[in-house]
């Protein structure tokens, strides 16, 4: 959980998707909520996890700084100018 937060968020938006395979090879899904839970606890989250299509989400739902939310706004319209220009790119083939 540790390893996905970016440094410039400091810890804040943090995240953890588990897969069924993930799940299947955890043990039960009662216990992996409660360790994960227990994890972001460490990690000071506001820890809340859903469970979504066998899918375990954990999420932070902390409230997040106006800074860092705007830092983190900023990240994710320049992720998708990205691609935007990407996509209009003509392919070489």
């Amino acid at each position: 959980m540790r390893a996905a937060l970016k440094p410039e968020y400091e810890g804040y938006y943090g995240q953890l998707i588990l897969g069924t395979d993930d799940l299947a090879e955890m043990g039960e899904l009662k216990d992996v909520r409660r360790a994960a839970r227990e994890a972001g606890q460490r990690l000071s989250w506001k820890t809340t996890t859903h469970v979504v299509g066998g899918r375990l989400f954990v999420l932070d739902e902390r409230e997040v700084p106006e800074r860092i939310e705007r830092l983190a706004g900023d990240s994710a319209a320049a992720a998708m100018d990205r691609a935007w220009e990407e996509g209009r790119r003509p392919r070489l083939t």
